[in-house]
């Protein structure tokens, strides 16, 4: 597993912004808030720019973004690269015929879904979310395009909990890139 840590040289104006909220969305968790890296169109921007930058060479087709905080980073990394976006959703939000992975949260279990004709067989996808904590989202995002038969370029968070070990679900051959740590 390659990781790419970006917190060196990482302006303070990104990390600064990223506020704790307690006890959400259930008592005892610390929630990492990044809604207000994305008001600050500073912050904003230079977390796009940072991710386009280290991607722009790797010939990525398509940026999957996983619902709901994944598609706003997901999607303007797609517009800022040139490329396709494609969402994975909660069940039952996509109009087509999909896909369904369940998986386990810190906090419970989720599922996750993908329309089956979202990427043709052979091409190269990255995957975003905002924040890879104990890796069961980003690990069943994985395992849905590969199910597609797309290529896994990676996967690229703002935020990385490292003391969830997180990265330890994900697939040993994962390319993964974060912009910060806590």
């Amino acid at each position: 597993m390659v990781v790419t840590e970006m917190d060196n040289g990482i302006p303070e104006n990104i990390k600064s912004k990223i506020r704790d909220v307690p006890d959400f969305p259930r008592e005892g968790i610390l929630f990492k808030d990044i809604t207000t890296v994305l008001r600050d169109k500073v912050a904003f921007k230079h977390s796009i720019d940072l991710l386009a930058k280290h991607y722009e060479k790797q010939r990525i087709e398509y940026i999957a973004g996983i619902e709901a905080r994944g598609f706003i980073f997901g999607s303007a990394l797609a517009y800022k690269l040139g490329v396709g976006f494609i969402p994975i959703r909660k069940p039952g939000k996509l109009p087509s015929k999909t896909e369904r992975i369940s998986y386990d949260l810190e906090y419970g279990q989720d599922s996750l879904e993908i329309h089956t004709d979202a990427v043709e067989p052979g091409k190269r996808v990255l995957i975003v979310d905002d924040l890879l904590a104990t890796g069961g989202t980003a690990d069943a995002a994985i395992k849905l395009v590969k199910k597609i038969g797309g290529v896994i370029v990676g996967v690229a968070f703002v935020v990385e909990l490292e003391f969830l070990k997180g990265r330890e679900k994900l697939p040993e051959d994962c390319q993964i890139t974060r912009l910060i740590s806590f």
